[in-house]
């Protein structure tokens, strides 16, 4: 692959989405193609699982493991329908959410064996990795009083979740950043949308080179 995979991680209202529009910008404004793609989603087998997975009534009272397979099934999906491809033709990859949101949100806040969701991980991947994920990190209170402004209050599946998950969730990506430091860029999210997108650009310049 000569492409360059950057993905974006954060709990809810954290401004992932912001800092993906203004990266792709500024790539394209430099000459880079840039391929978005966000999770899960991002196919028509993607979308339709985003569907039950957030908002359908059929979701209600999904077990863990059954949610942990079917996020699995749509990375699968846009691993090899949309990412690969991407990569290989040599475009930046943006992903909002990859791996590590179903190793902290299945894995740690939902409690499953962490080594069952590693495993389930590697299958949907096929072992592929970021070169570089930017957490944008923020107390769990805030980031879903964010939502609420936005969403006139309507919330999602997963955003229904009491505050201990999103503190779970939270304090799972700041352990497994701490983990692996090469690849992540740990960065606070109570920053002005403008020093986050500094930021950014400057860790990914050298990823270009």
């Amino acid at each position: 692959m000569s492409g360059l995979f950057i993905s974006f991680e954060g709990g809810e209202g954290c401004g992932k989405s912001t800092q993906i529009k203004a990266l792709t910008a500024r790539l394209e404004g430099e000459g880079h193609g840039v391929f978005q793609a966000r999770e899960p989603g991002g196919t028509p087998l993607g979308e339709a699982l985003r569907q039950l997975l957030q908002h359908d009534a059929a979701g209600d009272g999904m077990h863990p493991e059954a949610e942990l397979l079917l996020f699995a099934a749509a990375r699968a999906q846009i691993v090899r329908e949309k990412l690969l491809p991407a990569l290989a033709a040599g475009k930046v990859v943006l992903c909002d959410r990859f791996i590590d949101s179903t190793t902290v949100y299945q894995g740690v806040a939902r409690g499953l064996n962490r080594a069952d969701v590693a495993a389930v991980n590697q299958v949907a991947t096929g072992g592929l990795r970021p070169d570089l994920t930017i957490l944008i990190d923020l107390p769990a209170q805030t980031g879903l009083e964010r939502v609420r402004k936005r969403g006139n209050g309507q919330l999602d599946r997963m955003e229904q979740e009491d505050p201990a998950f999103f503190d779970a969730v939270r304090q799972g990506y700041l352990d497994i950043a701490k983990a692996d430091p090469q690849r992540f860029l740990v960065l606070d999210g109570a920053q002005s949308i403008e020093t986050l997108q500094t930021s950014i650009w400057n860790a990914v310049q050298p990823h270009l080179a």
